[in-house]
């Protein structure tokens, strides 16, 4: 058994993790792009 196919029988067992991790990337990308958006750089 594979990682992929453990992962698959994991959530077909835990549906709820499916909203639980889609909210995690969503807000790991949101924060990746506020910490890029905040950087400034004074000088040369």
């Amino acid at each position: 058994m594979s990682a992929t196919d453990a992962m698959k029988d994991y959530l077909v067992s835990h549906p709820r993790m499916i909203g639980a991790l889609f909210t995690l990337v969503l807000l790991l990308s949101q924060v990746g792009t506020a910490a890029a958006g905040t950087y400034t750089q004074v000088g040369p």
